[in-house]
């Protein structure tokens, strides 16, 4: 399933996206969590419902009728991001001076984990709103966001898909100079607007394939990031044993899953976004995100 959050009439609501249109959820049944989140606690008993009812015939809305939002408008902890996650971005990353963590390493041993705070989320055609950044270098990354589902502590690699509720798409936007001058990423990555998602959420389920979702990020229509997910240097089950061997991750957490080479700071100069330039980020088959800077 196609899970959303929309907003229709000053007030938001999960809704499932269909090739018709958008069901209300509580059309399926009005017991159900009128909220995604709400979903990914209420697990399978709630997908199953959902499924049912979808099969029987619902309300519909048009998609023009609604405003989508990101699918988790306001994550309840940090989302959780992977550093230098594909090869060439690694190198990329190394090679622009703004890493001051790597001491001369470009490809990590071990996955690199940072956050991102709740408050950077925004809708998948939202703003990007550059006044956060007065430095004047705004940055794009297009990434795979991993929600969980099952929460849990320990998760063996070998087990931890079965803790993967869906996935959606993230644009992990940085201001470079802040994460520079700072000598670590969370200020640079979280400000307001800084991590538009959606446009919807995909359940595990629709998936069969992941190595074969692929990415691509454009900015004013012109590629900069393409690749597979396939190409991570730590896969998603590495990637979940590694931050739940201490932490325990909860129904709901945002995984982020790294970026591919092509981001601003990649080029020389670097081309950083300025005000009016349009992102879009595309993983095939959840769909694109479009987001303006302003």
């Amino acid at each position: 399933m196609r899970l959303v959050t929309y907003a229709i009439n000053g007030s938001r609501h999960a809704g499932v996206m269909t090739q018709k249109g958008i069901v209300p959820v509580t059309s399926v049944d009005a017991g159900l969590p009128d909220d995604v989140l709400g979903l990914i606690v209420a697990g399978e008993t709630a997908l199953s419902t959902l499924r049912q009812g979808l099969s029987n015939g619902t309300s519909m809305l048009a998609p023009d009728a609604v405003k989508l939002e990101a699918p988790i408008m306001q994550p309840p902890r940090n989302i959780f991001c992977i550093g230098k996650n594909y090869i060439e971005h690694a190198k990329e990353f190394e090679d622009s001076g703004i890493d001051a963590t790597s001491a001369g390493q470009s490809t990590p041993d071990v996955p690199i984990v940072f956050t991102k705070a709740p408050s950077s989320v925004t809708g998948p055609t939202d703003d990007v709103d550059s006044t956060m950044d007065p430095t004047g270098t705004i940055d794009y990354e297009g990434e795979l966001a991993v929600i969980i589902g099952t929460g849990g502590r320990g998760i063996k690699a070998a087990e931890a898909m079965k803790h993967v509720f869906g996935y959606t798409v993230v644009n992990d936007v940085t201001a470079r100079e802040t994460q520079n001058r700072h000598k670590q990423w969370f200020l640079g990555k979280s400000p307001d607007t800084f991590c538009p998602m959606g446009p919807v959420l995909v359940t595990a389920d629709e998936i069969t394939d992941i190595g074969s979702m692929r990415l691509t990020t454009k900015v004013n229509g012109e590629v900069r990031q393409d690749a597979y997910v396939r190409d991570l240097i730590f896969d998603i089950p590495t990637i979940i044993a590694t931050i739940s061997r201490s932490i325990t991750l909860k129904p709901g957490d945002i995984i982020a899953t790294g970026t591919p080479a092509g981001v601003a700071i990649g080029f020389k100069p670097p081309k950083y976004l300025k005000v009016g330039d349009v992102v879009e980020v595309t993983i095939d088959p959840i769909g694109t995100i479009v987001n303006r800077v302003v």
